[in-house]
């Protein structure tokens, strides 16, 4: 059974930073594309990053492009997303996804296994 289990979010104020990490199991982590995305209340849930099954490739949101870092360590089957520099905007449930192929994309619809979601608030 695979499972997906974020951690690390929480309240931080404005430019503050958090980092989230996602522990997977009972899937090849090393040869699958991983993504994190996000939802705000009563909006659609985004893409966020991707990053390739050995890291080679990453992609970001206009967003969070400069201010959020997407890693992964395929040894502890867990994919981080660093954040700085965060704004009020930022505040969202995030959610931690896999793909069933090694690389990147950037489309919901193409990742099949995702975790419960951690929450993040920014206040301003």
């Amino acid at each position: 059974q695979v499972q997906l289990a974020e951690s690390g979010g929480g309240l931080v104020q404005a430019g503050g930073s958090l980092r989230l990490s996602c522990a997977a199991s009972g899937l090849t982590f090393g040869s699958k594309a991983m993504g994190w995305f996000r939802q705000a209340p009563g909006k659609e849930r985004e893409f966020v990053s991707t990053i390739s099954w050995n890291g080679g490739r990453t992609l970001y949101s206009d967003s969070v492009k400069g201010r959020f870092t997407i890693s992964r360590d395929n040894a502890k089957n867990t994919v981080f997303l660093q954040m700085n520099s965060l704004k009020p905007e930022d505040t969202a449930v995030y959610y931690c996804a896999a793909a069933p192929t090694a690389y990147t994309t950037t489309y919901r619809d193409q990742y099949n296994y995702w975790g419960q979601g951690t929450p993040i608030t920014v206040s301003s």
